[in-house]
């Protein structure tokens, strides 16, 4: 098969199969993360200042919920749109999620999502991968971002847009009380 019909096949295909059959050839160097996100690989080199983050969020998580709790971090999960693969920096699903015949997550099952922004790839927080947890319905989106210290939590996800955003800089607390029942302290998330 020549790259043109790999591509061809690849944008016939409602299930991502081609893509993903790609993908699984990908050889992801130690030290990176790769995601699809609108067809397009991406792969970012995991730094300090992104784990802390993910690691204190992924904690306050487990406080609220329990260490059962179906939260993970850079697991891939196939969302709405053109070609999205992504892996979400934290994800939570809700309890009794199950893989599908791929052994992928469903979008149907994710209640939050955070990702901690990347120089390189902070366009797609804030652009596609925005979108598309918004067409998937996932009720809150929070984008961390230690360049700027803010937090922007994203709710009530309609129409593929979300209708209500708000904004805490790094310090404050990030109250989730309404839908997930936590508030999430940022006093200690670093800035770069």
């Amino acid at each position: 098969m020549t790259v043109l019909e790999d591509r061809i096949e690849m944008a016939d295909s409602d299930d991502m199969s081609a893509l993903d059959r790609l993908f699984e050839r990908l050889s992801v160097p130690e030290g990176y993360r790769a995601e699809i996100v609108e067809g397009a690989v991406y792969m970012v080199p995991q730094r300090s200042i992104h784990w802390l983050i993910i690691r204190r969020i992924v904690r306050a998580l487990d406080e609220r919920f329990g260490m059962d709790a179906m939260v993970f971090s850079d697991v891939r999960i196939d969302f709405p749109g053109g070609l999205n693969g992504f892996c979400p920096d934290v994800a939570k699903l809700r309890d009794g999620a199950e893989q599908n015949s791929a052994n992928h997550w469903l979008h149907q099952d994710v209640e939050f999502v955070a990702e901690v922004i990347s120089k390189g790839t902070a366009a797609n927080d804030y652009g596609p991968k925005k979108t598309a947890y918004a067409t998937a319905e996932v009720p809150v989106f929070l984008v961390v971002d230690p360049y700027v210290g803010k937090c922007h939590v994203y709710t009530q996800p309609k129409d593929g847009e979300y209708v209500t955003e708000t904004t805490v800089s790094f310090g404050g607390d990030v109250d989730l009380t309404t839908t997930l029942g936590l508030t999430l302290k940022t006093d200690e998330f670093p800035r770069d």
